[in-house]
């Protein structure tokens, strides 16, 4: 499971908005550009179920399940080469069937195949950002840290 701390900016009965500062997870991620962090900024506002009660000014711990990001990751960077690769060997197979070079034939099904693989990613895409197994979720509350004799300037 990924976690991160963050502090609730907004909090509705049912939705509460929390700020977090990017981790070393996302900062190191070669994929960070193209999953919504590509700004410079540190922070971001992640939007989750209010299942704690959570204020504004609470410090919370978020989490989100490290099966379905395995399973995104396969989606968007295996099952496209696997499709391409299944459309070239088709399209190898059907070349000479049809009397058309085979490495032609092999190189239009497979680019063929590598679109619909994109084509299905964008229509579950649709499916998966309404499913709770792909969203952050509240883990628990953090009690906020209180110095004795301090005094803000």
């Amino acid at each position: 499971m990924i976690t991160e701390n963050g502090i609730v900016t907004t909090a509705t009965s049912s939705t509460a908005w929390i700020k977090t500062i990017r981790s070393g997870a996302c900062e190191s991620c070669s994929s960070k550009k193209s999953c919504g962090t590509a700004s410079n900024q540190k922070e971001m506002i992640v939007s989750v179920k209010n299942t704690l009660r959570v204020e504004p000014g609470d410090h919370v711990v978020i989490g989100l399940e490290t099966g379905p990001i395995m399973f995104l990751t396969f989606l968007l960077y295996v099952f496209p080469i696997l499709m391409l690769i299944a459309g070239a060997l088709i399209g190898n197979h059907l070349g000479p069937i049809f009397s058309f070079n085979a490495s032609a034939s092999s190189m239009i099904v497979g680019f063929a195949f590598f679109s619909i693989a994109f084509g299905i990613i964008k229509f579950k895409n649709r499916s998966y950002s309404k499913d709770q197994a792909f969203k952050p979720f509240l883990i628990r509350k953090k009690p906020q840290a209180v110095v004795a004799n301090c005094t803000i300037s």
